[in-house]
């Protein structure tokens, strides 16, 4: 019996592993499409992403940006699977749920300190040099909005969510593919979430912090997009050939 605490792209990988171990998938080959996995393990393509990248941590594959995820061993890179921990989306998702919470419960308790606590935060993310230093500031905001709520239970949950995502290697992958396409945070909505807390709208400032992590998740799935670039590219193609025959026709 399936250990129900096993994550659901876990298994996904799992499955994909063997394939590739048994040469079902050979080295060179590409793997199916996104949907066609999504399809036929029936789990969402978020799901499917977070197997890829446990995959791709273990060697098995390499991820060609436009082309698609191409098998490039049969053995796990040492000759053993990667750690597995929380995988990225999962994570924003349990994020987008819970921060939108505190940040609601933190716009009717937040002081004037906090607020400046906050903005001085702010000026950090905006002046920062690096990934890195956008990063940490970045932690530092949100971290900050959840001790804005007194609630100790809160507070330690989301310091949680934020260890998770530093011990992750699936969502270091992930970070490092954003860092590569110059993605960090983006100040207007961070300051969107604080002008929520100024105003104490708390139902603003669950909406905005819920906008927010959304958009991350949305910006993270065009970090790891592959088939879908491929299957725009095989679209475009097939209109141009249609075009071409239609005025080869017209001109005969």
């Amino acid at each position: 019996m399936d250990d129900p605490r096993t994550r659901l792209y876990e298994k996904v990988a799992a499955s994909l592993a063997g394939r590739i171990s048994s040469g079902e998938y050979r080295i060179g080959g590409r793997l199916p499409s996104e949907r066609e996995l999504a399809t036929s393990f029936e789990v969402s393509r978020p799901t499917v992403r977070e197997a890829i990248i446990a995959l791709e941590l273990d060697g098995f594959v390499e991820v060609r940006k436009g082309a698609g995820v191409y098998v490039v061993s049969h053995v796990p890179r040492n000759g053993v699977r990667s750690a597995t921990d929380v995988g990225p989306f999962e994570h924003l998702d349990a994020r987008r749920a819970i921060e939108g919470e505190a940040c609601a419960l933190a716009a009717a308790r937040i002081t004037d300190a906090q607020i400046r606590d906050l903005e001085a935060i702010l000026r950090v993310m905006h002046a920062g040099t690096d990934f890195d230093s956008a990063e940490a500031a970045d932690r530092d905001f949100h971290l900050g909005i959840a001790e804005a709520t007194g609630n100790s239970v809160i507070i330690d949950v989301v310091n949680q969510l934020w260890q998770a995502r530093e011990r992750s290697p699936q969502y270091q992958l992930l970070a490092q593919k954003a860092h590569e396409a110059k993605i960090g945070p983006v100040i207007e909505e961070h300051r969107r979430i604080l002008d929520a807390l100024k105003r104490k709208d708390g139902e603003g400032a669950r909406a905005v912090m819920r906008d927010h992590l959304s958009r991350v998740m949305d910006t993270m799935l065009a970090v790891t997009e592959v088939h879908e670039i491929e299957q725009a590219r095989a679209r475009l193609m097939k209109e141009r050939h249609k075009y071409s025959s239609e005025s080869r026709s017209a001109a005969g």
